[in-house]
């Protein structure tokens, strides 16, 4: 039998809240991971403040003015047919340039909260207010473990890490590809890539932005799975994009199909420029954040002109490259800077905000997990609600690392539990042990403490809290180590979520005959 740990926690899923006694599973011999129970965090405080409500308003409007007078590029010929006849614009071939009133005006529609539905609904998450939700690495080309090194990525990595994202309950939702599947052609990637996420995981999906046809096949795939009809379809959101501007102040075609075609159906997008400051936005932290502020307002009136009430999530990307270097840096004093600043930009506009716990380690050691907990300071402090590449994220996003992604849980389990509200019952004051022990005394024989002590506080995943001696006789394991071994007894404990056999044949269907006809058109 398994032991078990509790604490008590206020979960919410699928926008219903419930208290409960909840556990984090304790096994005999490292059998069993310790894990906090499934369910987004609710953030007991308010967010914090960086600036004061006059200077949001300061970068608002000199980011309404980047869009009225330098205005944006918007590249596919569709949207800028769509804005012209909006009349909130001016258009100079493919510059848009916006009338801040338009803007004001179309993003005031988009929806302050929503539920981003799985197929299986106990996984469906809440969007916004003060719900955290944290998802997995995605889109790095490469992976690492201690023992294979870093390699291209590919079919079988990916599969194990969608395993991961099923297994770990602090992982609220899936990414696009936690490590590029390159030994898929790219003509029929995404199709076998979205069978692979939708029947090795439960929770809720994202797909890619890189053309029509990809997205339609993406929407289809999540209407499959989520037993839902076309008509029902807008008021179901169960598939996200990220939309990354060109930073600076552009946005390419495919971007704005995915646009064009989610926002049509009442599905999630995100919209997120990617803004390092010093190379494609302002070297100071409050330029390169009215750039971020600018492009997203622009991407958020546009998925509302497509349809009102369309959810989307502000994204905030910004950080800063190295000067020396010109390699993005994160984890840094100025990302946390950002990240809180965008969060008071998002709530502003009364939106979802996406952040990410980030890094730009290149291996699995002390700067990797520094920069990662300052990351998660700025991304809880800030009011993040969609948390990007919560687990994994390495060498600036080109690596996906199983170790890391391990180490992350274990610390996004911290913050879970750190979120907890505290109990200040008569029981948790403990007057009664107190009398029991008396001065000069020891609690460990307590009545309290003995009623308490195997569920008293957070188990950790990693961090080893024997003595010296007992540690150097397990032969002196390290974190980098014992999460090499914990990731290999997640892929073995992990356990395929079932799926109706009616879905999964029109799963195999679809996939089957969009496949044999060749998926989407490539150059090569």
């Amino acid at each position: 039998m398994t032991d078990t740990t509790a604490v008590e926690t206020s979960i919410e899923t699928g926008g219903a809240r419930r208290t409960r006694r909840d556990t984090a599973r304790r096994a005999p011999a490292g059998s069993t991971i310790p894990q906090l129970p499934p369910g987004v965090a609710k953030r007991p405080f308010p967010p914090t403040k960086i600036v004061s409500d006059d200077q949001v308003e300061a970068i608002h409007k000199a980011s309404l003015q980047v869009l009225s007078e330098i205005g944006m590029d918007f590249l596919l010929p569709e949207a800028i047919d769509l804005l012209k006849k909006s009349g909130g614009v001016t258009v100079t071939g493919e510059r848009v340039r916006f009338d801040p009133a338009f803007v004001e005006e179309m993003v005031s529609h988009a929806p302050s909260n929503f539920t981003f539905h799985a197929r299986n609904p106990e996984k469906s998450i809440p969007i916004g207010g003060d719900r955290m939700a944290f998802v997995a690495v995605g889109s790095p080309p490469n992976c690492h473990d201690m023992e294979g090194g870093r390699r291209p990525g590919n079919r079988a990595d990916y599969q194990k890490f969608l395993k991961l994202t099923q297994y770990f309950n602090c992982i609220d939702a899936s990414s696009g590809y936690s490590v590029e599947p390159i030994d898929l052609h790219p003509s029929i990637r995404h199709l076998e890539a979205l069978r692979d996420k939708v029947t090795l995981i439960d929770k809720p999906i994202k797909c890619y932005s890189l053309g029509r046809q990809n997205v339609l096949d993406a929407i289809e795939i999540a209407r499959i799975v989520n037993q839902v009809s076309e008509e029902e379809l807008p008021s179901h959101p169960c598939l996200m994009t990220i939309v990354n501007t060109n930073s600076p102040l552009k946005l390419d075609n495919n971007m704005l199909m995915g646009m064009m075609e989610l926002s049509a159906r009442g599905q999630i997008v995100c919209v997120t420029p990617f803004t390092l400051a010093g190379a494609m936005a302002p070297v100071t932290v409050a330029g390169a954040v009215t750039q971020q502020n600018a492009e997203a307002l622009a991407g958020l009136a546009f998925c509302q002109l497509v349809r009102k009430g369309a959810p989307v999530v502000y994204g905030g990307f910004t950080s800063n490259v190295d000067m020396k270097s010109g390699a993005p840096a994160f984890g840094t004093p100025e990302y946390m800077k950002s990240t809180i600043l965008g969060g008071q930009l998002a709530r502003r506009y009364g939106v979802p905000y996406r952040t990410s716990n980030t890094c730009a380690a290149n291996t699995v050691d002390a700067q990797a997990a520094y920069e990662s907990v300052f990351s998660l300071w700025g991304v809880t402090m800030g009011g993040g609600n969609y948390i990007m590449h919560g687990a994994g994220w390495m060498e600036g996003g080109l690596v996906a690392s199983f170790e890391k992604f391990v180490i992350d849980c274990d610390l996004i389990q911290m913050v879970k539990s750190f979120l907890t509200p505290l109990d200040t019952s008569p029981d948790a004051l403990a007057l009664d042990a107190m009398r029991e022990v008396g001065p000069g005394g020891h609690y460990f024989g307590a009545q309290h403490t003995l009623a308490r002590y195997s569920e008293a506080f957070y188990q950790p995943i990693i961090s080893d809290w024997r003595n010296y001696q007992q540690w150097s006789a397990a032969g002196s394991p390290d974190a980098y180590k014992k999460a090499n071994q914990v990731y290999k007894q997640a892929l073995e404990n992990y356990v395929q979520p079932p799926m109706p056999a009616a879905v999964r044949a029109e799963l195999d269907t679809f996939v089957d005959r969009r496949v044999k006809e060749g998926g989407v058109k490539t150059d090569f």
